[in-house]
């Protein structure tokens, strides 16, 4: 199940509405839709006060998927975010009805997520200073 159904199925449970829970964690009403829409997935803070709020662990809320996502989002933004949630679309439909086990399913997402993050610190290294060194004041 992913995050989008765990949160919403979690909120429903409690009895609340969108704009009650958006009171609540003190976010907006339209980031808790985008939440359950899957639209959008919290930052590791959010995730940490969504869990303890429903009284719950942050793995038992979001994937590693999900987690590879939202730490590219975090770390690189929308564009990163984005081409990561591309790539675990991607890769689940390249395995979908294979022969391979969960495990090596798993095994093979982890790899190539390493992959990924491989090559983007690769990348940093081709990038001009002077656009290095803005990023980095920033």
């Amino acid at each position: 199940m992913a995050f989008a159904d765990k949160f919403k199925l979690a909120r429903m449970q409690a009895g609340l509405s969108q704009e009650k829970l958006a009171t609540e964690l003190d976010i907006s009403r339209r980031m808790i839709a985008n939440y359950e829409s899957g639209q959008s997935l919290p930052s590791g803070e959010k995730l940490s006060i969504i869990a303890r709020y429903f009284g719950v662990t942050i793995d038992s809320l979001i994937s590693e998927n999900e987690e590879f996502i939202a730490k590219a989002f975090e770390e690189g933004g929308a564009k990163n975010g984005r081409e990561a949630r591309a790539l675990v679309d991607q890769v689940s439909a390249m395995f979908a009805g294979g022969v391979l086990s969960e495990q090596d399913m798993d095994a093979a997402m982890r790899a190539i997520q390493n992959s990924y993050w491989i090559a983007k610190d690769e990348a940093k290294k081709y990038t001009p200073k002077k656009y290095r060194v803005a990023a980095e004041q920033e």
